[in-house]
């Protein structure tokens, strides 16, 4: 019997390659590896039936065979949004491989935030001594919008802090260190009762524009909001304006609806708004993460098992 045509058309192909050892799959399948700025040869499109890819593409028309693609990315917008992507194809998201990263990055921008280390830092430039004050986290309460794998992660660590942990989730069962789960339509009860407010949504039809005026209003005066998740969560000009008019503190943006953000964006120069330049999920060990799901996935597909992180297609996630 042919083994599975395996191709993984990515740059760490070593990663790949070891994590695929690792799980002891590498000679049940036909493997070929390809840098991601080669063509993929028409050959190998037609028999391929695996694919570890970072972007979709017209190639998807040549892959006739194709049952299963691994997107190196938790967010799968472009893959979704792609005429080329046959509807019988299973699309399997890197959920997860953000999980320890993304809740550090969002702590450090909670403690950038109520600490006053940057004006230190500042101030010794000048040789300056300036008697500073630091504001508790704990005590505060963190609304998380998104209660998945890292709000979770980050509704674990915060509540280290002693900080108040409520949130949203799409089926609000009970979650550890999370005081109160809330359904979606509930979302403006965690604003109105949140210090912090955090996007970790997923970009669906239903999510896009869903910080609007409307629901800036519905948030503290004094409360942040942070996203860490899609920037098409947010009516850009509706935040410009809720933070210029003082109807929240502020924000601190990690992602947005084109990137690199353009210079001439106004989030650039709006006081009270931090730019970030997409920092959250990356850390060094990524590719090893990501890696270590692939090859699990071809493990379960080749012993006829559910695979992790299937896409539903109609949720968009």
């Amino acid at each position: 019997m042919s083994k599975p045509v395996c191709v993984v058309w990515m740059n760490e192909a070593n990663v790949y390659d070891q994590a695929l050892a690792r799980m002891g799959v590498t000679d049940r399948v036909e493997l070929h590896t390809i840098k991601a700025d080669q063509p993929l040869p028409d050959d190998l499109a037609e028999r391929a039936e695996i694919l570890m890819g970072s972007r979709p593409g017209s190639y998807l028309k040549r892959m006739p065979r194709l049952r299963w693609i691994q997107a190196m990315t938790a967010g799968v917008d472009p893959w979704l949004a792609s005429a080329d992507l046959r509807s019988n194809v299973t699309l399997c998201c890197a959920r997860g491989t953000h999980r320890i990263s993304m809740p550090e990055n969002i702590l450090g921008a909670l403690f950038h935030l109520t600490k006053p280390y940057m004006a230190i830092a500042l101030d010794q430039r000048e040789s300056r001594w300036t008697k500073r004050m630091s504001v508790p986290l704990a005590g505060k309460t963190l609304g998380i919008l998104g209660l998945g794998a890292v709000g979770q992660e980050l509704a674990r660590k915060a509540s280290a802090l002693d900080i108040h942990v409520i949130g949203t989730k799409r089926t609000p069962e009970p979650v550890p260190h999370v005081e109160r789960v809330y359904a979606p339509d509930a979302t403006d009860e965690v604003l109105g009762a949140s210090d912090f407010v955090v996007l970790l949504l997923p970009s669906t039809a239903d999510t896009e524009n869903f910080v609007n005026a409307e629901r800036l209003r519905a948030m503290k005066p004094t409360a942040w909001l942070l996203n860490f998740a899609r920037g098409a969560l947010i009516v850009d000009a509706d935040l410009i304006a809720a933070v210029q008019s003082k109807t929240i503190a502020g924000a601190v943006l990690d992602v947005f609806r084109q990137e690199p953000l353009p210079d001439t964006h106004p989030f650039w120069k709006t006081a009270g708004i931090l730019v970030l330049p997409h920092l959250g999920g990356g850390h060094p060990e990524r590719p090893v993460a990501v890696a270590e799901l692939f090859a699990d996935n071809v493990r379960r597909s080749l012993d006829g098992e559910p695979l992790k992180g299937v896409v539903d297609r109609a949720r968009g996630y």
